[in-house]
């Protein structure tokens, strides 16, 4: 029986300088690298390679460059015979499975990305909002919480349900800092302050989101090739009017990454391949199902690798 195979990619915070160099020997690869300089009328590559890596990490510097990297790779995995039968990203990672899936051609993808890093940006006032790890605390648990300092403090919800027992919220720096202090009283292991340059998938980013719909409105979207599994249904999706839809929603919903992935299982998936720097989503996947494989490529050393042991 064949293998059923996801291909899964990280959003923010992964971001590193010198990611993906190890690929720039291969003519083919390197052309990402300048299409995405060409598209967007800067030096992303110059930034990626030599940073300062504070200059990358900003959000529209991040997010095209992340996308840019899991692009190369999936196309040197896909030259080598191992294509997927489902795609499926973290937050920004959503736009590199879409890329993947043929439902959006590169350069597109890249400005996109790099326009919503902007809409983020300015959504709202830099240093008023925040986000937070959460972890021990069950989401039904959790979301009394953030119901509550919402109603006393600040706005604050549920972003990132991970895996089991790690919970991301974002909201106002109020909001945040008092559902830190009372999750720990209700039972939370620890509360860990991230550092993140605004509220992200929270109500705080409806206004990106408007901008962010009108950019996609102007886009050419195709129907997926390959079924995408959407950070706010956590079902395979296909249909472009609904992926659509779907991408303005993300920016103001949470990421159901953790049901994301179960879905995927549920789907007949036991290889999760996570492209792109770091392994942080191949660390998720196993705190939710051990008995999956995992296999992240970030490097030249670590595409080898998998590609023999998907050979065997």
């Amino acid at each position: 029986m064949k293998t059923k195979i996801a291909f899964i990619y990280p959003g923010q915070g992964s971001q590193t300088v010198g990611m993906g160099e190890s690929f720039l020997a291969d003519d083919t690869s390197r052309k990402f690298f300048e299409s995405a300089d060409q598209s967007l009328g800067i030096e992303l590559s110059k930034l990626m390679l030599e940073g300062p890596q504070e200059e990358l990490t900003l959000t529209y510097h991040a997010q095209p460059a992340l996308l840019t990297v899991s692009s190369m790779i999936t196309e040197r995995l896909i030259r080598a015979g191992i294509r997927p039968d489902y795609t499926a990203g973290h937050s920004l990672g959503e736009y590199s499975a879409l890329v993947t899936s043929n439902v959006l051609d590169f350069p597109t993808a890249v400005n996109i990305v790099h326009k919503r890093g902007l809409f983020m940006n300015t959504a709202f006032p830099a240093g008023e909002g925040t986000m937070a790890a959460i972890l021990g605390l069950e989401s039904e648990e959790l979301e009394k919480v953030t119901n509550e300092v919402t109603d006393t403090t600040g706005v604050v919800q549920l972003a990132n349900l991970n895996c089991p027992g790690q919970i991301v919220i974002s909201g106002t720096k109020a909001g945040v800092e008092q559902a830190c202090v009372v999750a720990k009283e209700r039972g939370a292991k620890r509360a860990i302050p991230l550092d993140v340059s605004g509220p992200f998938h929270s109500e705080l980013m409806r206004s990106a989101s408007q901008d962010l719909a009108k950019e996609l409105s102007t886009s050419f979207l195709l129907d997926a090739k390959v079924p995408v599994v959407s950070n706010v249904t956590a079902k395979a999706e296909t249909n472009a009017t609904q992926i659509q839809d779907l991408l303005v929603r993300q920016l103001y919903s949470p990421v159901l990454w953790e049901q994301s992935v179960r879905e995927m299982i549920d789907l007949g998936v036991t290889v999760f391949i996570e492209i792109g720097p770091g392994k942080v989503l191949s660390g998720l996947v196993k705190k939710i199902d051990r008995s999956v494989k995992t296999l992240p490529v970030y490097d030249v050393e670590s595409f080898e690798k998998a590609v023999e042991e998907l050979a065997k």
